[in-house]
């Protein structure tokens, strides 16, 4: 029988300050352009799929580190809209309910503070249906299974969505596992119609401890770096601050260019 655990607000793990472990804004410097130009493609963001990967010149030596990540909330929050806009996708005007589960590929580099490292973080979104979950069992199991991390979402116009969250994070928590878990608030540029205020958000994280980040549900402008490097940098610190907790060690064993195809994270 699998161990079961409560999760209380207090167990939740530890939030790192933005900055700590990659360096923030890293995508505006000079030296960084190499490394974001692979993820580029005519100044708009490049859609990868899952075989391929990040091809660098001989002379860059790169290592690339492979994480799943599953997208949580009740349908409508934006999860969908979230895969895209982390990927550089077009992003759909109208809802839709997924159907079954999608999954997206996001490359992402980073500068590593002290050792000044390069690495690209190879994030694979995980997203499915509300529906499609009550209906099969199958498949919360197959979205949790061996997941590195979970973004639970609520929608800054869904008032239900935000009070929910706390199951979410209990459903989330069920296996006990080391997983990096952050909170995204979707549609927060419709501030006219929120249901949610600061004040419960601040009062949330101060519970809870984890991280909320805000999102808007504007489409226009899917490719801007800036929108999304804090959501991927902090995604990119606690999972790399993760594997080093687990390992005991600041240098761990990564895929270089030739395995990346091949190797997948654990």
């Amino acid at each position: 029988m699998p161990r079961q655990c409560i999760v209380e607000p207090h167990d939740m793990a530890q939030v790192l300050d933005p900055g700590s472990i990659v360096v923030a804004d890293w995508h505006r410097s000079a030296d960084s352009k190499e490394f974001f130009s692979r993820i580029l493609h005519k100044k708009k963001r490049r859609n990868f799929g899952l075989l391929e990967a990040i091809v660098m010149p001989p002379n860059v030596s790169v290592d690339t580190v492979h994480y799943k990540i599953f997208l949580s909330g009740k349908s409508g929050v934006g999860k969908t809209a979230l895969a895209a806009r982390l990927a550089g996708f077009n992003i759909p005007n109208m809802h839709y309910e997924t159907t079954g589960i999608e999954t997206t590929v996001v490359y992402w580099p980073v500068k590593l503070r002290e050792s000044g490292r390069v690495l690209f973080f190879r994030l694979q979104l995980w997203d499915c249906g509300e529906n499609a979950l009550r209906r099969f069992d199958h498949l919360l199991p197959s979205c949790k299974e061996q997941v590195d991390a979970i973004l639970f979402l609520f929608s800054f116009t869904d008032r239900v969505s935000f009070d929910d969250l706390s199951n979410q994070i209990a459903r989330g928590s069920e296996s006990c596992d080391r997983v990096v878990k952050l909170v995204v608030g979707t549609k927060f540029d419709l501030f006219m119609h929120t249901d949610v205020t600061e004040r419960e958000v601040t009062r949330f994280q101060e519970v809870w401890g984890l991280p909320v980040f805000r999102m808007g549900g504007d489409v226009s402008n899917v490719s801007n770096l800036g929108e999304v490097a804090p959501l991927l940098n902090c995604l990119a610190e606690h999972l790399w601050h993760q594997d080093c907790v687990a390992t005991r060690s600041t240098i761990l064993p990564v895929a270089t260019q030739s395995e990346a195809a091949t190797v997948v994270h654990v």
